[in-house]
């Protein structure tokens, strides 16, 4: 296992996705990100997530959705767990961001190791 990998399994990781959401979808991407993470804030091993939005060009949306775990485990356990809550739901991620016009970009990270510090 590289590096990476090795820390993401062992250590603390964070889900940042970053998306560019038309103007006209913004209420529905919203509702269906809130759903996703009233699931997520419910599982073992979440510490937390925070929602960001700024303005983007032509009337859209650029927002980061950033989960914290603590575990790369936990981040295994915990997706098909959600899948299974979107198809009790109806809810078909890709299709939702195709038919909305949605573009991401999604990653899993790891903290540099002494880069990071807890505020007092």
């Amino acid at each position: 296992m590289d590096g990476l990998q090795d820390r993401n399994m062992r250590g603390g990781v964070v889900r940042l996705d970053r998306f560019v959401v038309p103007g006209a979808a913004r209420d529905e991407f919203l509702m269906r990100v809130g759903q996703t993470h009233d699931i997520l804030r419910t599982q073992h091993g979440f510490i937390r997530d925070l929602l960001l939005e700024r303005p983007g060009d032509a009337g859209a949306s650029v927002i980061v959705t950033l989960v914290e775990w603590d575990s790369g485990e936990t981040v295994e356990r915990v997706v098909p767990v959600v899948r299974a809550a979107h198809a009790r739901m109806g809810f078909d991620p890709r299709e939702t961001m195709a038919r909305l016009g949605i573009s991401a970009e999604m990653g899993t990270y790891a903290p540099i190791a002494g880069t990071t510090a807890a505020a007092e």
